[in-house]
Parts: structure tokens; sequence; C-alpha cells
């Protein structure tokens, strides 16, 4: 098969150790063509801010908006069930003309009296940011009116990139962040953010910070509570796992509260083991005894999975692997996952990496490996064909390019429901590729060389 060429304005985007210099660019707007897997400011709000189960998540702008529910992402909740129901105000040709403000009131107005929700989100969309509907006046008004927060979050579509749609929704989180009692607050407590509870992975990460002694007061913003929201600012420090969406909270934390935060993943052995450890490590000078109790808990998890990984890790050996996900720092945590069942990652990418998240990938990836920024499907088609890839590991947008080209595929974004965060979703990781990888199907694919 002849190769395929790339668009020339790209070619900052990609590097390939060894083989070239390493001087890539990144965090700028998609090159208009390339059809970039990124989504919107509007898509990026959302992900962070509709896991908040018991407020009003109200979209402003036409009906295709709204279409981005629950349903394609999956967060679960352990009580209050909002965040499920996707509301719009729905704006026509008439409301564009002449303003949509009016409708906008009525709806918040028939919504909160209707659903009595602890809080309230008005998501702009880029129409609403073309008209220049006043959300911020609307919210006000109907904050006093209704004494709940009513949150404008101004996530206009055509204002960046999904990361500037996280900073809309922590900009709107820090508007109710400091506003909760925080008198029994315990002094080894914690928030987890950036877990937003797929397939439950929340629970499982809340229940190993609990075995080791620890509070955990707030979940930005898996299985979340608008009231723990209102009272994080009692915790003694934030633990940030997916950092692209929810940095600027905690940095906005750190210098408001005096709260610190550290970096974690909960992917794979290596990284989950390590963030329970830094954990422990920050507060061994109040409860030295945590250490211990972290030690014996990480024993206790990798006794129970180590055996059953040494034979997935028999039967992938050797076989290539392609990664490309949304934040770079969860793509660090891939490549160590795949070394752990022995398969070699070709080519890795993410959405909204920064120029020191690639410089890290660059350090811990093999000669040869393909490294992209903000990648489009013509580029993923090429280095998985070039590069004789048998597993794609993505999202929904990813997985019919993986199956055209006869390539097994993991979902490892936010529409899957197989939980695979914790030790428990090592195994499962485990499982799914090795069944992706291996099915007899492949054998038809024209394009598999494997």
């Amino acid at each position: 098969m002849a190769s395929i060429s790339i668009l020339k304005g790209r070619e900052k985007q990609i590097y390939q150790k060894g083989s070239q210099d390493f001087d890539m660019s990144c965090e700028k707007k998609s090159l208009a063509g390339s059809i970039s897997q990124r989504a919107c400011v509007f898509c990026g709000s959302r992900v962070v801010l509709y896991p908040i189960a018991d407020a009003l998540h109200l979209i402003h702008g036409p009906i295709g908006c709204a279409s981005y529910t629950w349903d394609i992402r999956g967060s679960l909740s352990s009580g209050p069930q909002l965040h499920r129901m996707s509301f719009s105000t729905d704006l026509q040709e008439k409301d564009i003309i002449f303003g949509g403000e009016k409708k906008l009131t009525n709806a918040l107005d028939t919504l909160i009296d209707k659903y009595k929700p602890k809080a309230a989100f008005v998501y702009a969309t880029c129409i609403v940011g073309l008209i220049g509907d006043d959300i911020d006046a609307i919210c006000k008004k109907m904050s006093e009116e209704k004494g709940i927060p009513v949150l404008p979050v101004h996530s206009e579509g055509f204002k960046g990139t999904k990361k500037d749609g996280y900073k809309a929704a922590c900009d709107a989180m820090a508007n109710i962040v400091g506003t909760g009692e925080i008198e029994n607050v315990s002094p080894l407590s914690i928030n987890i953010m950036g877990e937003f509870n797929i397939a439950g992975e929340a629970w499982v990460i809340r229940d190993y910070y609990e075995r080791m002694g620890l509070e955990v007061v707030s979940v930005f913003t898996g299985d979340g509570r608008v009231e723990n929201i209102k009272r994080s600012h009692g915790a003694a420090i934030n633990v940030v796992q997916c950092s692209g969406s929810m940095m600027h909270l905690a940095q906005h934390m750190q210098e408001k509260y005096g709260i610190p935060y550290i970096r974690v993943s909960y992917f794979g052995i290596e990284d989950m083991s390590k963030a329970l450890y830094d954990v422990a490590e920050h507060f061994q000078d109040t409860n030295p005894e945590i250490m211990q109790r972290t030690q014996a808990l990480v024993r206790e998890e990798v006794k129970k999975i180590y055996p059953v990984l040494k034979q997935y890790k028999r039967k992938l050996q050797g076989k290539k692997a392609a990664i490309y996900v949304g934040g770079a720092f969860k793509a660090f945590s891939m490549v160590k996952a795949l070394r752990t069942v022995g398969m070699d990652v070709a080519l890795v990418g993410s959405q909204t990496g920064t120029k020191e998240d690639y410089e890290v990938l660059r350090d811990m990836c093999d000669d040869g490996t393909v490294i992209v920024d903000d990648a489009n499907p013509v580029e993923l088609s090429k280095y998985c064909i070039e590069k004789g890839v048998s597993l794609f590991v993505g999202g929904v947008k990813e997985r019919p390019m993986a199956f055209k080209l006869g390539i097994g595929f993991c979902d490892h974004n936010h529409e899957r429901k197989l939980s695979l965060a914790g030790y428990s979703g090592m195994i499962n990781f485990a499982k799914e590729v090795y069944a992706s990888v291996s099915s007899p199907v492949w054998k038809f694919a024209p394009n598999r060389k494997a």
C-alpha cells in the first residue's frame, strides 16, 4: 500500500523518536481542513460539570447541542439522577433574531421549581455568543429569586478548544467552592479531582483512600454533590488525576485557600501505587501509620492481580499498540500499562497535551515511536498501517477507524461501560485488550499484518 501523505501545516505537530530533533508545536487551534479529533469548548465544559448529579444542567442554544447527554458518557451516581436529563432552551430562528433571554429565564424558572436542584449550570453555546444574550445577568437574577447558585458557563464552542471548556467549567465551580461549612472536615482529608466515575471508577478510588484512613471531602466531579463542592476548601490536599480538566481549579484553590495539589494517575499498577504512596507521604508527618496501611493495601491488591497479568503478557508479548487520548498525562499511564502486558507502543498522541507532556512521552517511548498532537483520522490511519499495530486504544471517534483497518480496539474514553481504574481495572484492561487483539475476525481484514 502506498504511503499516506499528511497535511503540510501539520508537520510540526508530529514527531518520530530517533529520526528528527524534538521541536513539537502544540496547544494551538486545529488546522482548518484537518478534521481534528478534538471536541469543542462546550463539549469540554460538559465533560467536567455534568457528573454533578444533584444539579440542573441547562443548555442555552439550539436543540442540536443538547444531544450531548449523559448517555454518551455514562457517569454513574449513587443517588440523584438529575444529571441524566438533558434540558435545552431550543433556540429557534425567531429567538436568534430577537434574543433568547426571555426563553432562558422562563426555562430556569420552570425547571428549578419542578426539579428542586441544589444548583443550576447554564451552558452558553456558539449561537448565544454571537447574538449576545446576557446569561450572567439572568443567572444572577434567578439565583436571588430561587435561593440556589445559578451559574453561567461560558462555553461558546467557537472560543477555542476542548481545553478551554475545561477552564470554563472550573471557573463556574470556583463560584461555589468555599461557600460551605468546614468545621467537621478531618485533617486527614482530600479532594479527588479529575475523576468522573465512569463505570463506577470513583467508588473504587474512594475505597482505596478510605482504607488508608482518609476522608474524601468531594469528588470533582464523578458522583458529585453540590454541598460537597461547597465545602471542598476544607480538604488538606487536592489529588488531581485528569490534570487537563482540573488543573485550573486546583491552582485557583491553592492561591485562594492554600490547598496544595499533586498530579496522579489511577491507571496501571505502577501509577495507581504511586498515587497512593504520594498521598500517604503528604500525610506521613500528621499520621505516621498511614504509610504502613498504604503499603499493606498495595501488597494485597497487587498480589491478587499479578499472576493473572503474567498470563496475558505471555499471550500479548511483542504486539504493537497505538494510543490516542484526550490528555497526555493519561497517555503516560497507558504506555506503562501496555508494557506491563507485553505490548510495544508504536504511536501515542493526545488532544490537549503540552510541550512538556510530549517531552515526557519522548523520554519514555522507544525509538521509532510516533508522537502526535491533535491528530486527525488520516494521520492515525497512516501510522497504524505503517507500524503494523494490532491494537488501538482511544475513544468513540477512533473506534470506526480502527475496525475499518482491521485493528483491535479498547475504549479508554468516557463512553466506556467497563471500569479500567485501579488494580481491578488493570485486570479488566488486560482482558479487553487480549479479547480484542486475538479475535479471529481480524483474519478477514485485508490490512491486518499480524
